[in-house]
């Protein structure tokens, strides 16, 4: 080379090099700009001077973070996803664009992609509890419990104390039916200070002694919640258990309250569209947007009860569209649902903003969620206001607490208008009976009683719900029941061990035979169908009613005695009674649901007429009469929108004569 040639390559050598000191300088500029919006959080304006500082410097892994982060607090997951993933990507040993990858695929609901991220951390980075708690995270609520169970043992066996690491340590184990382990873990963190957990963890302790049918724990779990609950601020932002609280508290305003914290809480991460006004008209060319949104479009009671109410859908009126977040299990119950619809959106693994995105997109005019507090619920995509008017209906025996739902659908039974104040939403009341039914489920002969383990000549009453909804109160009131009617048996579901075990010690210290209950093992749904035809009565719980057992019982033709109580989930099975003409079967208080039983047992021809009645209302009772159902449905959903159109805000729209 010549020296003028060593001489040009020098000058390109340093004008490059000042090239890069300019460049750097500007991305530093940009970089210092975006901390201080930042720090104002005008993240729009942070994300810009982010987005500048990483063009001129794509390679620098501070800049990369700082601009996920931004796009992370704008809830623009996907995006911030992929730049963390970028700055990962740029060093595979960096702790923290690895966990910042992870939260943000976990914003995203992208668990499975989160937990194979953490497992791509490099081998000699340093992996401390926050690794292994997150990577539980996403391993649990990517659906691997097991695997998320060695992971949370691994966090703790780096900080022992850290009480939120033994709360969902105890909510993995309680999804693999650890039920005993899970209370220990959750009694480890209350010990420690749960924090704003605690609510929700006495909520679940409480639960499970119920679930096992040990009253004792669970009367005493019931007073510390309770106390918890108290203390908890009209205003609380905190996350709770709403499921554990509409079964097991009788005080309507309690569930309420407990329901609003957590729905406050939703709220806080929802980033709201702007009201949109829909611009559909009654009796105009465009057809009404009718969307729902589940997890549960399935094999699973809510698509047990409403399959033929989406089947009769009047297409001419009404364009429906069905969004499920919930698995695909192949069933024929799934397939039969995704031809019930015109529109079938899977969005699994989407974030609460990517689905109230698409939901938006679509112009959707009303909304109804199916799942209410229901595991997997998505109550938060209500949060975004993303259709004009939104509803819930069916999945959650109780109020969501959001006021960002419009109406809650009921029936003047189940929601009784005085009864409005325990709920945020406007209560929205079918003309019969909140709940669909579908005549075209199955109902096999029944089988034998000595094939169902059934003595052949007594009267047998079924008391087929789950264990939680068995207090001591019900049981007290059964136990009477056996002693008053020496030729009863009790008919139970042999749900689990702990509780057949409790009850039955729980029958002897109150004089009865265990013998006298009679255990029926978890079957098929058409094979439970055909052996509940073989009880005589159906004995109803409180202060959680049977709900979709209910109706499989009177559409089995077994008569059901209900006690009416406050709260939603205490009035279901008299609503169900009502709609099939047995408002008899709907008790006021537990002696008259005593006294029934009692009356009906001593009554066999008036108990023969019942059964004889129940079996004909299969096919005209307005409890069984789907298309009846539907029209009503759809009438009450055109009158919310009609306040909408009129530029009315949401009001309680009382029950109207039905238009069958």
């Amino acid at each position: 080379m010549t020296a003028m040639q060593h001489a040009r390559q020098d000058a390109k050598s340093s004008t490059f090099a000042a090239t890069s000191k300019v460049v750097s300088a500007r991305a530093r500029a940009a970089w210092q700009a975006g901390q201080a919006h930042a720090k104002r959080a005008a993240w729009a304006d942070a994300v810009r001077c982010f987005e500048s500082a990483t063009r001129q410097a794509p390679a620098d892994v501070v800049y990369a973070l700082n601009l996920a982060r931004a796009l992370m607090a704008q809830a623009r997951y996907d995006e911030a996803a992929q730049e963390a993933a970028r700055a990962f990507n740029l060093d595979r040993s960096h702790a923290v664009a690895c966990a910042l990858t992870a939260h943000c695929l976990m914003e995203a609901k992208r668990f499975r992609d989160a937990a194979r991220c953490l497992q791509s951390l490099a081998a000699d980075a340093e992996r401390g509890h926050d690794y292994h708690f997150t990577l539980a995270r996403a391993l649990q609520l990517g659906g691997q419990p097991r695997e998320a169970v060695d992971a949370y043992m691994q966090a703790l066996s780096l900080r022992i104390t850290d009480a939120n690491t033994h709360y969902q340590l105890g909510l993995c184990l309680n999804e693999l039916s650890m039920k005993a382990e899970a209370a220990q873990c959750f009694q480890t963190a209350l010990s420690m200070g749960v924090g704003v957990h605690e609510l929700g963890v006495r909520a679940l302790l409480s639960y499970f002694e119920r679930e096992a049918c040990n009253w004792v724990g669970a009367e005493e779990g019931l007073r510390q919640l309770q106390v918890a609950l108290d203390a908890l601020p009209e205003d609380a932002t905190v996350s709770t258990a709403p499921f554990a609280h509409v079964t097991l508290l009788e005080d309507p305003a309690d569930q309420l309250k407990a329901a609003r914290s957590l729905a406050r809480h939703l709220q806080a991460q929802a980033r709201p569209f702007a009201l949109r006004r829909s611009d559909w008209r009654p009796g105009g060319a465009r057809r009404l947007r009718l969307g729902y949104l589940s997890a549960d479009f399935h094999q699973h009671a809510t698509c047990i009860l409403m399959a033929e109410m989406l089947e009769q859908h009047d297409r001419d009126r009404f364009e429906v569209t069905l969004y499920s977040h919930g698995k695909a299990d192949g069933s024929a119950m799934r397939k039969r649902i995704e031809k019930a619809c015109e529109h079938f959106v899977d969005l699994r693994g989407a974030s609460d903003g990517d689905i109230a995105t698409r939901i938006h997109a679509d112009a959707c005019d009303l909304l109804v969620d199916l799942k209410g507090y229901t595991r997997g619920h998505r109550i938060g995509v209500f949060g975004w206001r993303p259709a004009a008017v939104t509803a819930t209906f069916l999945g959650f025996p109780g109020s969501t607490g959001a006021d960002y739902i419009d109406y809650f659908i009921g029936d003047p039974v189940v929601t009784p208008l005085d009864h409005a104040h325990h709920y945020s939403e406007h209560l929205a009341q079918m003309p019969v009976c909140y709940q669909p039914n579908d005549r075209q489920r199955a109902l096999p002969p029944a089988p034998t009683r000595a094939e169902a383990g059934l003595p052949e000549n007594r009267l047998v009453l079924a008391g087929f719900n789950q264990p939680y909804k068995i207090s001591a109160q019900v049981f007290d009131v059964w136990c009477v029941l056996l002693d008053a009617l020496p030729q009863a048996v009790l008919w139970l579901l042999e749900w689990n061990a702990q509780s057949r075990a409790n009850l039955e010690r729980e029958a002897t210290a109150r004089g009865i035979e265990p013998g006298r209950i009679v255990w029926a093992p978890r079957k098929m749904p058409a094979d439970h169908m055909a052996r509940m035809q073989l009880a005589d009565l159906f004995l109803d719980t409180w202060p959680c009613n049977a709900h979709t057992t209910a109706s499989d019982a009177l559409w089995a033709g077994v008569p059901v005695v209900t006690f009416t109580g406050q709260t939603f989930a205490s009035r279901v099975a008299s609503s169900l009674v009502h709609a099939v003409g047995l408002p008899e079967l709907a008790c006021s208080d537990i002696e008259h649901y005593a006294r029934t039983v009692v009356e009906l047992a001593h009554d066999p021809d008036r108990l023969a007429r019942m059964r004889a009645m129940l079996v004909a209302a299969r096919d005209h009772s307005p409890l069984f009469d789907s298309r009846r159902f539907t029209r009503d449905f759809e009438a009450l959903v055109l009158r919310m929108m009609q306040r909408h159109v009129d530029g009315e805000t949401p009001a309680a729209l009382p029950a109207a004569a039905s238009v069958a």
